[in-house]
């Protein structure tokens, strides 16, 4: 059963993504008209903007007046003019009226000169901490905190711009948190082929960040995923998906991983099947799996699995190779797919495409993709009948063959097909039970194997003769 809501969002412009935190109960908007916004969700489950910010004109800061005036009228209050900063704004106060000083600079919250592409959430280890970039080359990094000036604030929060990124020379194009093990730590990525690593030395101050890392990944970047393992096993990796519409380059994935002979993201594996610009990548939560499972928006939806193979077949340079395979393909939306996105236990993916519908991909017990639900963009769900002949899913290259063999048609692999009748001689017998194992079942020596039947399942044939019973001793 689907539930849907709709949310007045009351941007202006496109609305380029929208990110929970780690509970559900908090979600961030960004948009084309160059503002973040942060939405809590009440105990009746409506979703209430509690905090916003946008570019004010011909300055490119923002100021969340509310915040701002309520804050001056308690902090200066009194007659006469008065002169003073206060978070690094210079006011002149009047007895009626607030004024920002002519030489005066708005820091409270600078956003960004252009459309912000990118929003996301820190885990709440490290506090209410947000991160976005945008198409004026920057990436933010933003913290909510408790005013405490006096009575009236105490307890009310507010966002602070904590710093700006300003490395990347083109549109920063993504911006993910490292999983919490690896500490607080910040990835972006750029239209100049760039990503870079940055890291927080103290967690207390979120104003120093230190670039790490600098990735070139030769092509241009559009979006990035964490490995979010934190097995020992598993070295921190990071995938890299563009959406280059070069021909010259092939594969639209790339998958770094970091040495720790180097102390450097090196280069790992590289998806020679994915050839179309893509817009998205996700890796799945690993809960104890063995491998990871990655997911691409491209024109359809994929979803690969990388098995690490052992390290004795793995090359030098303390690398690890990988067995990847394509376990799903589906063009069911008929469109490009912009978003990908996993559920906490890495068991359900959910993919909208420019069909103006959300998708969700599980799989059975045998491994196979399927269609699960279908929500369109006005929150209501697609019935079962209407479902009928869109679940179409074609398999990679590298499978075809091999589940053509299986499964009859690579078409048809998604559903469940009815069994076929019992061969003659298969390991059905007449009952339609599964008999025991071959080792299991002795039959005579001198047996007809020409009129062979198997027996009951819990029957067996021996080849030693059966003693009669005397007469009188019959049951």
């Amino acid at each position: 059963m689907f539930v849907a809501r709709s949310i007045a969002a009351d941007h202006r412009d496109l609305i380029h993504d929208v990110s929970f935190d780690f509970h559900g109960r908090r979600m961030a908007t960004c948009s084309s008209d160059q503002s973040v916004k942060v939405w809590d969700k009440s105990e009746n489950g409506d979703w209430h903007c509690t905090a916003s910010w946008k570019v004010c004109i011909n300055s490119h800061y923002t100021v969340i007046l509310l915040f701002l005036f309520d804050f001056c009228r308690e902090m200066f209050s009194g007659s006469g003019q008065e002169v003073t900063e206060a978070y690094g704004i210079s006011f002149m106060l009047t007895r009626s009226n607030v004024f920002l000083r002519t030489a005066a600079f708005c820091v409270i919250l600078q956003t960004h000169s252009g459309s912000v592409w990118r929003v996301t959430w820190a885990h709440p280890e490290f506090g209410q901490v947000l991160a976005s970039c945008s198409f004026d080359r920057t990436a933010a990094v933003w913290e909510e905190i408790v005013g405490e000036s006096n009575d009236k604030l105490r307890g009310q929060s507010h966002w602070v711009k904590r710093t700006t990124l300003v490395d990347s020379r083109t549109s920063v194009t993504d911006v993910k948190f490292a999983p919490k093990h690896m500490g607080l730590m910040l990835a972006t990525c750029s239209a100049d082929g760039v990503v870079r690593i940055y890291e927080a030395p103290d967690v207390m101050n979120l104003s120093q960040w230190s670039l790490q890392h600098e990735i070139s990944c030769k092509l241009s970047c559009s979006c990035i995923s964490w490995n979010p393992s934190s097995s020992r096993a598993h070295s921190p990796m990071i995938a890299v998906g563009s959406d280059d519409n070069s021909p010259n380059i092939l594969a639209k994935v790339q998958i770094y991983e970091y040495n720790e002979n180097t102390r450097k993201y090196a280069k790992a594996e590289a998806l020679m099947t994915v050839t179309d610009p893509v817009h998205d990548i996700a890796f799945a939560p690993n809960l104890g799996r063995s491998f990871h499972i990655l997911a691409v928006a491209t024109k359809d939806v994929r979803i690969f699995t990388l098995k690490p193979l052992r390290k004795e077949l793995t090359s030098s340079g303390g690398l690890t190779k990988f067995e990847i395979h394509i376990v799903a393909q589906f063009d069911n939306h008929n469109s490009q797919v912009w978003r990908v996105s996993w559920n906490i236990t890495g068991t359900v993916l959910a993919s909208s495409g420019d069909d103006g519908c959300v998708r969700l991909w599980k799989a059975n017990y045998m491994d196979n993709w399927k269609c699960t639900g279908i929500l369109k963009g006005n929150g209501s769900p697609v019935n079962g009948s209407s479902q009928q002949g869109i679940f179409n899913a074609s398999l990679g290259s590298a499978n075809t063959s091999l589940q053509n063999s299986l499964n009859g048609s690579s078409a048809s692999r998604y559903f469940f097909p009815p069994l076929d009748s019992p061969r003659a001689g298969s390991r059905w017998s007449s009952h339609a039970q599964l008999l025991p194992p071959p080792p299991l079942i002795e039959h005579s020596c001198d047996a007809d194997t020409a009129n062979l039947q198997y027996p009951h399942p819990r029957r067996r044939c021996v080849s030693r003769p059966l003693n009669l019973l005397p007469e009188n001793e019959g049951v």
